[in-house]
């Protein structure tokens, strides 16, 4: 286990209500790349997370270019499928549904690999950048629900590594905090309004 919630009920219902309420009021876009870049730009950041070199630069934008098709296209649906959906539905959806999304993640992770990481530190190079958080906040998702699919992928369990120590394990492992301890979600009653406005969003992203 990677991980020992020690959340609450009460905790995690109020965390899983403002977590929805953000992904129902901006776009997954805005939440995540497109907010970092600005962060990047606005607080003047050490240069490795977004390179003023225009190669290293064009690198991270080609990257996250790919990762909305491929990485996100497959990883969070890992989440929905396993405890999201049943959770708000009140219905676990069959297994071939799993196993669709696992084929397509496992395609992306082979291109990731061969395409992006090859036999480098990082997405990028030797210094870890936006790039590589991106990926591996997607990655993180499947892993919380049960799903490692790092394993019997050791160029990729290496990467994550050096990503944690990069980042600093500590934080690395509380910026995770809400994905790691996401099948405590199951054990939760869900206000019925609650279920009845977001089970239809779920659905519609599964499609």
């Amino acid at each position: 286990c990677l991980f020992t919630p020690v959340l609450s009920s009460s905790t995690l219902h109020h965390r899983t209500v403002m977590w929805f309420s953000s992904r129902l009021k901006f776009s997954w876009e805005l939440s995540s790349t497109a907010i970092l870049l600005y962060l990047s730009r606005k607080y003047n950041t050490p240069d490795h997370w977004y390179p003023s070199d225009i190669q290293k630069r064009a690198q991270v934008d080609e990257y996250l270019s790919w990762h909305h098709a491929n990485i996100r296209a497959n990883a969070p649906k890992t989440m929905w499928i396993k405890v999201l959906i049943p959770l708000f539905t009140g219905q676990p959806l069959p297994s071939e549904k799993l196993q669709e999304v696992m084929e397509g993640l496992s395609t992306s992770l082979k291109q990731f690999e061969e395409r992006f990481l090859q036999d480098k530190a990082f997405i990028i190079g030797s210094e870890i950048s936006l790039a590589d958080l991106v990926a591996i906040v997607e990655l993180m998702q499947p892993v919380g629900v049960g799903c490692d699919i790092f394993e019997d992928r050791p160029r990729l369990m290496e990467w994550r590594r050096r990503v944690e120590d990069a980042v600093g394990k500590e934080l690395f492992f509380q910026a995770h905090e809400m994905i790691l301890s996401v099948k405590e979600l199951s054990n939760i009653q869900i206000d019925p309004q609650l279920k009845e406005q977001l089970a239809p969003v779920l659905m519609k992203m599964l499609k």
